[in-house]
């Protein structure tokens, strides 16, 4: 009688203990945007963190400089936009921006949480807004 007890108590205990794991930890995110701005305010190492992040994932189809003309976006049949140009994001807010990065769009992937915090990709939309200034 006790074996068995023994057993359901060690399984549930390790089943308790891997939840966290399998879930992963909840993250200490910035809070959500107000009107679709953007909720965190940038610093010299958030915005380096966001260039690489952007040099990693993006530039490669969007460009060093955000014009979207690369070789890789013109072999898959891309036209992306120019985000060297102020007019091209002035009637986006921060909040679209962020849902097409987290969601992907068309052939472009999702940045999922695993590679980029929520307030990653808020610094990476304003890196991303400077390409224009």
């Amino acid at each position: 009688m006790l074996k068995p007890f023994l057993l359901l108590s060690a399984t549930i205990l390790f089943a308790m203990t891997a939840l966290p794991a399998l879930g992963g930890t909840p993250q200490a995110s910035a809070p959500g945007p107000a009107a679709g701005g953007n909720p965190v305010k940038p610093t010299a190492d958030s915005q380096a963190k966001a260039k690489s992040l952007y040099q990693i994932d993006c530039a490669m189809c969007h460009g060093d400089n955000g014009n979207g003309k690369t070789d890789l976006a013109t072999s898959m049949g891309l036209t992306l936009e120019d985000w060297s140009d102020a007019k091209t994001l002035a009637g986006k807010s921060d909040k679209d921006l962020f849902d097409v990065i987290r969601k992907g769009k068309d052939k472009m992937p999702p940045e999922v949480e695993g590679r980029a915090k929520d307030d990653m990709v808020w610094n990476l939309i304003i890196y991303i807004r400077a390409f224009g200034k």
